[in-house]
Formats: C-alpha cells, sequence, structure tokens
C-alpha cells in the first residue's frame, strides 16, 4: 500500500490461515470480525450476498440483522444505531445508494460513524448488473445535500476487500464520520485467498456524545437543526475544519514503476489490476510509465500527484465510467500537462491491450522516452 500516510496505526500480531471467499463475503465477514453488531439493508444485485451473510452469521455474535422494507428505511435506521454508539453498516448498489442520500446527510451532519457499502452496478437509472464505477462522482461529492463528506475507500481485491472494511469502521469512529467502501461488481462477486489478521486495535476516542441514557450526566442531544444561522455557520466551519484534517491525514494511493516514469496512468478498483497489466506490456516495449492507484477516492490523493512534481509528461485515466475521476487528476495537477482517457461503460470492461493501444494513441511520442 501506499507511501500514503495514515491516523490509524495498528501493529500485527499474527496472520491465520487462509480462506477462499466471494469478495461480498468477506466484506460481511471483515464487518463481523470488525465488532459490527446491527446492520440493516435491502437486496439488490450484485451486493445481495453481503446481506444474506449478514443474515446468517450476525445471530451467532449477538449481533442483529434487520432487512428493512426499502433502502431509505435501512440508511436512517443506521443513523438511529451510529447515534447510540454502535458500530453499524449497510450495504446496497447504485440505485439504492441514491435512495439512501437524505438519510446519510443527516448522518454526516450529525457525525455519527456508519459504515456503508456499494458495489457498483452500471447505469443511469437501473442500468445493468454489470462492473462500473460510475457512482464516483456520487462518492467523492456528496451525494446528498449540503456540503459534507464521505471518506471513501476503493479496494482492488478480496484481500483489501477484508483489509479496508476493517479500517472503515476504525476511520468512522477515529473521524466521527461516515465511511464508504466502493467497489464494482467483479470485485463484490470474485473469489481470492484471503487472511484475516489478527491486529491491535488503534486508539480510539471515547464515544462520550453517544445516546446510551443520561443518568450520571446531562443529556446527549443529535440534531443537525439549526434556526439560527449563527449556529449554523459555525457548524458548517466545524465540519469544514474536520475535513480538511481528514484531506491531511488521510490520502492514501499505491504506486508502481513510477519512479522513473514520463508517463503515468491512474486508475482505481478492477481497472487498477487492468492498468497494472498495461503498464508491464508498455514497458516491455521499453516505454516508461508507470501506475498511480487512489485508494481514498477521498482524501483524493494530490500529495502522490504533487511528489511527481514536473517530470511527467502525460496521464490517462482509466474507468468504468463516461470519465469522471479524470476530473480530480486534472485538479491535482493544476491541468500543468495532458490527462487523457480511457474508458468503457454499461457493465463492459476494457483489455489490457485496450488500455495500451489507447496510451499510444495518445502519447504517440511516448516510446522516444523507453530504454
Amino acid at each position: 500500500m501506499a507511501p500514503g500516510s495514515s491516523t490509524i496505526n495498528r501493529k500485527r500480531v499474527v496472520a491465520l490461515k487462509k480462506y477462499l471467499l466471494k469478495g461480498n463475503e468477506a466484506i460481511a465477514e471483515a464487518a463481523i470480525k470488525a465488532g459490527c453488531r446491527l446492520f440493516f439493508g435491502y437486496p439488490i444485485t450484485p451486493s445481495t450476498e453481503i446481506i444474506e451473510y449478514m443474515a446468517k452469521h450476525l445471530p451467532a455474535v449477538d449481533g442483529t440483522f434487520v432487512q428493512a422494507e426499502s433502502e431509505v428505511s435501512a440508511i436512517n435506521m443506521c443513523y438511529g444505531a451510529a447515534g447510540a454508539g454502535v458500530r453499524v453498516m449497510t450495504a446496497s448498489s447504485s440505485p439504492g445508494m441514491s435512495l439512501m442520500q437524505e438519510g446519510l446527510s443527516y448522518i454526516a451532519a450529525n457525525e455519527l460513524p456508519v459504515v456503508l457499502v456499494n458495489i457498483v452496478r452500471a447505469g443511469p437509472g437501473l442500468g445493468g448488473l454489470g462492473p462500473s464505477q460510475a457512482d464516483y462522482f456520487q462518492a467523492t461529492k456528496g451525494g446528498g445535500h449540503g456540503d459534507y463528506r464521505l471518506i471513501v475507500l476503493a479496494p482492488n481485491s478480496v484481500q483489501e476487500l477484508v483489509d479496508l472494511t476493517r479500517d472503515a469502521f476504525d476511520l468512522a469512529d477515529m473521524h466521527r464520520n461516515p465511511v464508504l467502501l466502493i467497489a464494482d461488481g467483479i470485485l463484490g462477486q470474485m473469489m481470492e485467498p484471503v487472511v484475516f489478521k489478527e491486529l491491535e486495535a488503534p486508539s480510539l476516542p471515547d464515544k462520550t456524545w453517544a445516546t446510551t441514557g443520561a443518568e450520571g450526566r446531562p443529556r446527549n442531544i443529535i440534531t443537525s437543526y439549526a434556526l439560527q444561522n449563527e449556529i449554523g455557520e459555525a457548524n458548517c466551519l466545524r465540519w469544514e475544519a474536520k475535513y480538511k484534517n481528514i484531506a491531511a491525514t488521510e490520502q492514501r494511493w499505491e504506486q508502481y514503476m513510477i519512479d522513473d516514469a514520463d508517463y503515468v496512468v491512474v486508475a482505481y478498483g478492477t481497472t487498477a489490476r487492468i492498468a497494472k497489466a498495461a503498464v508491464q506490456q508498455a514497458r516491455q516495449e521499453g516505454i516508461k510509465v508507470g501506475l498511480l492507484r487512489p485508494v481514498t477516492l477521498w482524501p483524493f490523493p494530490v500529495k502522490a500527484f504533487a511528489a511527481l512534481g514536473g517530470k511527467v509528461k502525460g496521464y490517462l485515466t482509466v474507468e468504468l465510467s463516461a470519465g469522471q475521476m479524470i476530473e480530480d487528476v486534472r485538479l491535482a495537477i493544476n491541468c500543468a500537462v495532458p490527462v487523457h482517457l480511457c474508458n468503457r461503460q454499461g457493465g463492459m470492461v476494457p483489455s489490457p491491450e485496450e488500455v495500451l493501444a489507447r496510451f499510444k494513441e495518445v502519447f504517440p511520442n511516448s516510446v522516444e522516452g523507453g530504454v
């Protein structure tokens, strides 16, 4: 993982045996091991196995699963559970996430730790069941109303689905903020061996704000309603300061063959795996190109781009959308060099050969920089 820093500091104790798990099942098991004891959700493909796994396995650890009547109900149940200080999670896919946006805005405004999972399907509308990354804007820019942010984690393997699910709960508690784990349908449905590492828990703040009963202390009131504009502005400034701190401390990324690269491919999730193969093929042809993989989509890893300075001649983003992350790449480099797009949509996925062909198309002189 990343040269990027994080406020989560862990000490590895021991790694246990490997399990062969589907991505969605790995997320659910990781959540249970992270202490999630409440799950509210509504089934939707391709995320349904998360709900099924939770329904089967939460009771065994004295947890509670509720299939809500809708995604609107599920997110508001999470709202209430988080207010009581309990580790809680929901999961859905693209149209379901759209229904959750109002409740999610309330959760963010009240600074409550909730973990959400979006196994993205093709859209817009009902779309299709194929893999997609077209929910990037919704995830990173705030799909609901008001100035708020989610911490957004983007794994690219089943092992990372496990590791980042665990981190999601800690980040949510640490920053009192909802955290979104986002993955496409390929990652949710694929099977890979995983290890559930035994790690020391990080030091997390006490939940003195939780509504756990007021005996011996003043009542805790959770509300985002501010009738006085002065109070409303003070709240917004407090949230803004928190988001700036998160942006400064939680950027994560992975880089591959970057040190001598004249060009950089940027991709996350499944497309990063494809892009890595394309980079390997390009290197075999003498093209100096590397891969930069954002692990946090918000905060976007601008530090990684700043560290590259002016030595990179151009970027290519690889996306399963009409091109959304490309805007953040351009902002991260202040449009100093060309940034081009290689993309597929509607559930289609590019091959490494397509990525390399697109790279050569937009950077025809790239071979001159080869070794």
